[in-house]
């Protein structure tokens, strides 16, 4: 797909981190773009920068992202690019003792219900509902009429203790992605996944110095953090490259986690 001014795309997730990323990466080809996201402050001021829509959206709520999806079609036209990174992550033991205490706990379950509903049914439902959208439009010139890309882990394949919920539900979002493929083939909508390691993002800007060091150097190549820039490279790769479709790619200097 060739991305110019024709197109319109929605990134979920888009008011910072690996989402913003790509919000750039696409507007700078000259797509309209529509930022869906909870942060409203940033988001409203990402999408002044790059001439696009913000749209305050839960992607847990069926009536937000409807609403959102609608807004952003008023606006800029029916989207063709949807590029998935709205998620979240939490960290508990599946059951273990307090240390302070030795009390018996178990991972809290509403919380892990939680990360499901965020990170898997979220995506998959703005997928379902801009997957239709794309049904609506006459196809391209290469008999594209939309191409969805999604943001998984590496912890889909390793997580590290503590990520049992998070793990699943990037685990489910690669699983997903070749039967959602499938489904789409025959209306010229290709879906492919992203699986980042350690990425530069605000959340791992919090960290410590020295946690964040001894990650940088559990890297076997680069030994660095991934940069942003670099996962909304691969993420533009495959949209405008027509043949990957129904792919689930590592992008992670080669990290496999470690167990903690």
């Amino acid at each position: 797909m060739q991305l110019d001014s024709r197109i319109s795309a929605v990134v979920t997730g888009g008011a910072s981190g690996l989402g913003a990323a790509m919000a750039r990466r696409l507007a700078s080809h000259g797509v309209k773009v529509a930022l869906f996201d909870l942060n409203v402050e940033e988001g409203e001021s990402l999408a002044r920068e790059l001439g696009g829509v913000f749209c305050k959206v839960d992607v847990t709520s069926d009536e937000q992202v409807d609403a959102a999806f609608a807004r952003a079609r008023a606006a800029q036209g029916q989207e063709r690019v949807l590029v998935n990174c709205a998620g979240t992550g939490y960290t508990a033991k599946t059951a273990g003792r307090d240390k302070a205490t030795g009390e018996i706990r178990h991972f809290p379950i509403a919380s892990f219900d939680r990360i499901i509903q965020i990170n898997l049914v979220g995506t998959f439902r703005c997928i379902a509902k801009s997957a239709a959208g794309m049904l609506t439009l006459d196809p391209l010139e290469d008999g594209e009429r939309g191409v969805i890309v999604n943001t998984s882990s590496v912890a889909a394949q390793d997580g590290q203790m503590g990520q049992a919920a998070y793990s699943a539900s990037k685990a489910a979002l690669t699983g997903m992605t070749l039967p959602v493929a499938r489904d789409l083939m025959g209306e010229g909508i290709r879906v492919n996944t992203i699986m980042p390691g350690i990425f530069d993002t605000p959340l791992m800007q919090a960290a410590p110095d020295n946690v964040k060091a001894a990650l940088a150097a559990s890297v076997p190549f680069p030994k660095r953090f991934g940069n942003p820039a670099e996962f909304a490279q691969l993420a533009e790769t495959m949209v405008v490259n027509g043949y990957i479709n129904g792919e689930c790619v590592r992008l992670d200097g080669a990290i496999r986690m470690a167990p903690r």
